[in-house]
């Protein structure tokens, strides 16, 4: 048996030795979380690289000599498209057309023409983020409660350019990987009857609340509401059925369902590459 002398010296040893694995196990969490930070950071930075040649890339690919109108979306890819054409000897020939405050902005920020819908209704090309993209270019639109405007303005366009990183990319069918619901626009004295249509239909709908300093709905541009409806996934042929449903129904302005109105998509991997997707149409 050991002396107390001795219970004390081995005692006072193991915690030495526990406070050493200790500190190397501190140690090496740190570490490991350091390293660790380290990767987030540097894919982080090979997202934001891609998302700005995958922007650069759609401008220098589909920005013809002979355009003159060029219609403005939002997110943070289109930063990088206004930036890249803010780059262009010639871009004082050029009219940009926003959908929203942060696309106005981006055009006056880059030292471009600003434009509006009522003055060109003909745009001969728009560049635009998305939401979420299915294998056909559909797209759902209206996460920043712009989409009547974003629509307009994609409507009016001859080319629809989508600029995404991989995220907004779905494997196949829409609601994949967005799971916020489509966004729909209504008139605000219509959005009960307009929720309850939403069930018959199949639907999962709210209204979208306002930020944390105001009560009530989000109130767009034009002094809607926006309702956010779930349908889960939807598949790539019921997509034109499902927004003419919702369309049909009075009180709705517009939904952000854009079908087939996407030409091509620019895509910025994970890895700091890009893709391209394109319709038939979408051929140069």
């Amino acid at each position: 048996m050991l002396s107390g002398l001795s219970r004390s010296l081995s005692l006072q040893k193991g915690l030495k030795i526990l406070g050493t694995s200790r500190s190397i196990i501190n140690t090496t969490v740190i570490r490991n979380s350091y390293t660790n930070n380290k990767i987030k950071i540097k894919m982080a930075d090979l997202v934001e690289q891609s998302k700005k040649l995958a922007a650069y890339s759609a401008v220098d690919d589909n920005l013809q000599p002979e355009y003159k109108v060029i219609g403005i979306g939002s997110g943070s890819t289109v930063v990088y498209v206004t930036e890249r054409i803010g780059q262009l000897e010639n871009k004082q020939n050029f009219t940009c057309i926003p959908t929203g405050f942060q696309s106005k902005q981006l055009i006056i920020d880059n030292g471009l023409k600003l434009g509006s819908i009522e003055e060109f209704s003909e745009i001969d090309i728009a560049f635009d983020g998305a939401d979420e993209i299915d294998t056909s270019l559909n797209c759902i639109k209206g996460g920043g409660a712009c989409l009547l405007q974003e629509k307009l303005v994609a409507d009016c366009s001859k080319r629809f350019i989508v600029v995404a990183d991989y995220r907004k990319k779905s494997p196949e069918m829409l609601g994949h990987a967005w799971k916020k619901g489509v966004p729909i626009e209504v008139v605000p004295s219509a959005y009960n009857k307009i929720l309850r249509e939403l069930k018959l239909v199949g639907g999962n709908p709210t209204v979208r609340p306002g930020g944390a300093a105001k009560a009530g709905p989000v109130i767009t541009d034009n002094g809607n509401f926006i309702i956010d409806c779930d349908f889960g996934e939807i598949p790539v042929n019921k997509v034109k059925e499902l927004n003419d449903k919702i369309k049909a129904m009075v009180g709705v302005v517009e939904t952000g369902l854009f079908v087939g109105m996407c030409k091509r998509c620019y895509i910025g991997e994970v890895d700091g590459s890009i893709s391209t997707l394109k319709t038939n149409a979408g051929k140069l």
